[in-house]
């Protein structure tokens, strides 16, 4: 990628303070004036061509290099670490505390690191690009990695910080000890691509100074759609390395210092040590020692070599803007996956469950985000690259989301792949200072999207709520729903997440936001919304969750699913009656999950029907009942011809049995087309499975 090189003032200025050069030493090898020298510095002039050509000389570059000022003329200044010498006041950290704020957990890395990502993204017309890859180093791969690292130069200090019976200091030691005794050291690197990368000046504002240089500092640039706010996040990397380490390639949206690519640096984060009776106060970087006297012998970023970047494994596979990050020693301190396969799979369902919604495209435009996962040992393949799949893990919410986006939803649901939209209003409390008396507050209509459940969903009935970058903030269970309701899958699109804009948009963003904690997990009271916020708006937050349960329960209610099946439709329905008696020992109501059907030649229906059943310690007792709903009168009930027994039941005198502790049966009916109150093509067939008269098998 082409960019215009570097101011000629600043790029001079640096160049001086690298080679130890001063303006006057410049001058006099020019045969020029101080004066002349200073006026390139501050900018107000520039040397002609000629003049250029001797500088070159002088610095013994290439002219060329004088000319595009993309980069530093090579000074062989030798990579090193920089260690924070402690405070003057004695004052002492035992360890970086934001990165106490999280768990260590390979599921909530994935989630700050994507969100992060999402809310850097460049180009709205695009993706961004996430790839997490695995890698397990051994042997002379690792050794020669450490030695990259200049790893002898940093045991000392891990040693000391080792020493102290702080909690930071017992799992050093214990991963210390891992390392000697597997020898071995599992990467995780974090690349992100289409992102604005660590712009910004080495130490003052930007996005650079806000990630390596500073806590806390969330430094959103993202016109209010940021996901997070806290500046928290970025700590997740530090937190999921067993040594507080990790290294730094970005690729710039931005030019600095007349550069784009492999900007790299490291960042270690270690409990307060003496070390040779030198005390350090805990963060060191890893990078070349900074040349300007302000910041003299600071380790500051530097332009690296592809070499350099492979040798780190900080390799960018474009020159994309974005960033790699790479976590040394990562592991996942829940306990849940500690294989390389294992942890690969956490990773791929954590992306799912995560941001499945941001992963999911249109008809007016497309996802906001793709995600694959690798995983190597010693550069070979041990899980070949996956790339996310929404609809793999889930279907139904997937589905919902597409039909939403590309207009296809519908008021109620009268089929099992329809997706149902309704609107539910929050009330966004006003600011304090802001609202007029007795003003209540802005409404905001957001989205809810409801679906019917597929077979393979391991949770249903439930309300997934985003906003914004469409990142999943909660799940949440509606209360009060009806006796025998199908199982559902349901979206809640918020502020943002609607794919509108407008002010009322805009408020509902900011008012949820400040509604999460750090985890961006809930909407509930913080500090921050109590603060900025009129009295009311936890009860708006309140009122909101209420206002989504009765939503759910109107959609439910009008529900009429039918399925496709010969030249009409074939409606599941079940009834129950919820008195079933204290002798059954039961939790729920069985559910017909799948219905298939055709008309034979004959003119029968023949039906197969797979029944869900909640655990029970009785034998269930239903009774399949087949009924034509005709365009005029009641509804006929019609004989079957024959009722068999297809999967984990059996047929009783008409009737089904199923065995406690079976949790689906299918059975399979054919009408008898002598009971037909009208040819089968000018009616509709009904299925009721019912409790069977005379109460248990």
């Amino acid at each position: 990628m082409e960019h215009r090189g570097e101011d000629f003032g600043p790029w001079l200025a640096r160049q001086l303070n690298r080679m130890d050069m001063s303006q006057s030493d410049l001058a006099a090898r020019l045969g020029l004036t101080r004066a002349a020298v200073s006026a390139w510095v501050n900018g107000r002039a520039e040397p002609r061509e000629e003049t250029k050509r001797s500088l070159a000389e002088v610095f013994g570059a290439d002219p060329d290099l004088v000319d595009s000022r993309t980069t530093d003329i090579s000074t062989n200044r030798p990579l090193r670490w920089h260690h924070r010498t402690a405070h003057a006041d004695g004052g002492r950290e035992y360890g970086n505390a934001a990165a106490f704020a999280f768990d260590a957990d390979m599921a909530v890395l994935a989630r700050e690191a994507t969100q992060n990502a999402l809310d850097e993204r460049l180009d709205a017309n695009v993706p961004v690009r996430m790839h997490y890859t695995l890698h397990e180093l051994t042997g002379e791969h690792l050794s020669s990695f450490l030695t990259t690292l200049q790893w002898d130069e940093l045991r000392p200090h891990y040693d000391r910080a080792a020493a102290a019976e702080q909690k930071v200091s017992r799992s050093l030691r214990a991963a210390l000890d891992e390392l000697e005794s597997k020898n071995s050291l599992l990467l995780l690197r974090v690349d992100d691509f289409n992102a604005n990368g660590l712009t910004g000046p080495e130490y003052h504002d930007g996005r650079f100074a806000a990630v390596v240089r500073r806590q806390l500092d969330s430094h959103k640039q993202s016109g209010g759609r940021a996901g997070g706010s806290y500046g928290l996040g970025k700590a997740t990397l530090w937190a999921a390395s067993r040594f507080g380490l990790v290294l730094i390639n970005s690729t710039l949206s931005e030019p600095h210092e007349g550069r784009t690519e492999r900007r790299v640096i490291g960042r270690l984060d270690l409990p307060w040590r003496q070390v040779d009776g030198e005390a350090f106060a805990g963060p060191a970087w890893f990078g070349e020692p900074d040349t300007d006297p302000t910041h003299k012998d600071v380790s500051r970023s530097w332009w690296a070599e592809e070499g350099t970047t492979r040798s780190l494994h900080l390799e960018r596979q474009t020159g994309e803007p974005g960033t790699s990050f790479l976590v040394v020693g990562a592991h996942d301190a829940s306990g849940d996956a500690e294989e390389l396969r294992d942890l690969h799979d956490k990773v791929v369902r954590s992306l799912a469950d995560g941001f499945w919604a941001a992963m999911i495209g249109g008809v007016a435009a497309g996802p906001l985000l793709e995600a694959r996962v690798s995983t190597f040992r010693d550069g070979e393949v041990v899980v070949p690259e996956e790339r996310v799949d929404p609809y793999t893990r889930h279907p139904a919410l997937s589905r919902a989301l597409q039909a939403h986006l590309d207009g296809r939803t519908v008021d109620s649901l009268t089929a099992e792949d329809q997706v149902a939209r309704a609107e539910v209003p929050l009330i966004v409390t006003p600011l304090k200072g802001r609202g007029r008396p007795r003003d209540k507050g802005r409404e905001h209509l957001a989205v809810l999207l409801l679906t019917p459940a597929a077979d393979a969903d391991e949770r249903h009935s439930r309300v997934v709520c985003m906003r914004g970058n469409r990142m999943t903030i909660t799940e949440h269970r509606p209360r009060e729903l009806p006796l025998g309701t199908m199982p559902f899958q349901a979206v809640l699109l918020a502020g943002y997440a609607t794919d509108r804009s407008g002010e009322d948009v805009a408020l509902a963003e900011e008012f949820l936001r400040a509604s999460e904690p750090p985890e961006h997990d809930r909407w509930d009271r913080t500090e921050e919304l109590t603060s900025l916020y009129e009295r009311g708006a936890v009860s708006r937050l309140k009122e909101f969750r209420s206002d989504v349960d009765k939503a759910v329960r109107a959609l439910v209610g009008k529900r009429e699913t039918k399925r496709a099946g010969g030249p009409a439709v074939l409606r599941e329905l079940l009834t129950w009656d919820a008195n079933t008696g204290a002798a059954r020992r039961v939790h729920g109501f069985p559910t017909v999950r799948g219905v298939t059907a055709r008309v034979e030649e004959s003119g029968a229906w023949s039906v197969t029907v797979e029944v869900r059943l909640p655990a029970a310690e009785d034998p269930w007792r239903l009774t399949p009942v087949a009924k034509f709903d005709v365009r005029s009168g009641g509804r006929t009930v019609v004989g079957w011809s024959d009722l068999v027994a297809e999967e984990d039941c059996r047929v009783e005198k008409g009737d089904l049995v199923v065995e406690p502790g079976v949790r689906s049966a299918v059975f399979r009916g054919v009408t008898d087309p002598a009971t037909h109150p009208v040819r089968s093509g000018y009616a509709r067939l009904v299925v009721e499975v019912q409790k069977a008269r005379g109460g248990s098998a």
